[in-house]
């Protein structure tokens, strides 16, 4: 749904996390936190929508002690990530954490709802995971890491809150229709009940926004109307998140589709300098121009989408005009591209290295951002034992 549809509708408006689209223009430097914390980079200018976001929490009464407003988000634990992880997600935490009251964690209860029969490697992708967060600037002194199913707490929730949701409001999700008409293997109570594991994983914590992609803004929205049904039912506990999009949601793989492992079109985080450049020579370009002299047009070109997210306005320029004139070559239009790559990615590997030579130090942020997870988590399921009269 468009945002002037939204707002004709009466639903609230989801914000858009403005972003920065040329990333090498600020790449990760600075100097190593102390104890625990991991070597980040310094803290990029935080977008102004954020801003006003937190601004706008505090003065709604959603913002906790300290007066920074909270943010919650996870991700599935897919093993190591890949470009479209970071510009989709990973940049937006980075920038966030600095200005709000972050709390991120590995969903691997929504991982099992649809791959329940393949759990293999399941915690090597769950540390592999959490190092590229780490190795992208996420640091433990400012944002708390959690892993889902340490955390007792959101099932219970979970639990609490089905007793009052309606099965409508989940059997009508496009998410859920669509997946199961593909696979009926998926029509399973887990994956049915996903909206409202992820809506316990987000009101738990009392999560004033939420960074997600826009095809996950509607899950957002379940999250909003099972907080509102339980504060009219009970007591006015659980603050209503709202959804953050960031303007980089989707970033194109090597074949122009959206980046992703099943796809096999991606750029790993930690991709070594002679695999990008492999990688990025060898994407198609424009199917029309056949020959070195036939001329192009960059809006045919699957290249060209990277492009508007990793090279500056001069260099666009000039790979646009020498297209169009047949004036450079293909492979002359993706060298600046492979370049501003790989200067991305080159303080990530040197993190990753580190950390991967001290798995016991990734272990140990993990289990610190745990139980201060849990102590808030606690304190919410207090609460909501004793509105719905648990509390003996």
């Amino acid at each position: 749904m468009s945002l002037d549809r939204r707002a004709r509708s009466g639903l609230p408006t989801i914000r858009r996390l403005p972003m920065n689209t040329n990333p090498t223009s600020s790449a990760p430097s600075g100097p190593a936190p102390s104890t625990t914390a991991v070597p980040a980079p310094s803290s990029p200018a935080i977008p102004p929508g954020a801003a006003a976001a937190s601004a706008s929490a505090s003065a709604l009464g959603l913002a906790p002690s300290g007066g920074r407003a909270r943010v919650l988000s996870g991700m599935r634990p897919t093993g190591a990530l890949h470009l479209g992880h970071y510009h989709g997600a990973l940049k937006s935490w980075v920038q966030l954490q600095s200005t709000h009251d972050c709390f991120f964690f590995v969903a691997d209860w929504h991982a099992l709802t649809t791959h329940y029969e393949h759990r293999e490697g399941l915690e090597q992708s769950v540390y592999d995971m959490v190092v590229d967060w780490l190795a992208a600037g996420i640091d433990p002194e400012q944002a708390t890491l959690f892993i889902q199913s340490r955390m007792p707490e959101h099932a219970e929730l979970f639990t609490l809150l089905a007793m009052s949701t309606p099965s409508s409001w989940l059997e009508r999700m496009p998410s859920y229709k669509d997946a199961v008409a593909e696979n009926r293997e998926l029509a399973t109570f887990g994956f049915l009940g996903y909206p409202l594991l992820q809506a316990a994983d987000i009101l738990i914590y009392k999560a004033a926004f939420v960074p997600v992609g826009e095809d996950q803004a509607p899950h957002v929205e379940v999250t909003r109307e099972v907080a509102r049904r339980f504060n009219h039912l009970y007591a006015p506990l659980l603050p209503e998140p709202q959804a953050l999009l960031s303007d980089t949601a989707r970033l194109p793989g090597l074949d122009g589709r959206k980046m992703s492992k099943t796809y096999g079109n991606a750029i790993a985080m930690r991709d070594a300098p002679e695999v990008v450049e492999q990688k990025v020579r060898q994407m198609p370009t424009d199917p029309q121009r056949v020959r070195r002299h036939d001329p192009g047009e960059p809006t045919r070109c699957p290249v060209w989408p990277l492009h508007q997210v990793y090279t500056d306005e001069a260099t666009r320029q000039w790979a646009a005009d020498g297209c169009r004139s047949a004036g450079i070559g293909c492979l002359d239009c993706k060298q600046p591209l492979i370049e501003a790559i790989q200067r991305e990615q080159a303080p990530w590997r040197a993190r990753a290295e580190e950390l991967l030579a001290d798995p016991k130090k990734v272990h140990w942020i993990v289990e610190v951002g745990t139980e201060r997870a849990r102590a808030v988590a606690r304190k919410t399921l207090r609460e909501v034992r004793s509105a719905i009269g648990l509390a003996y």
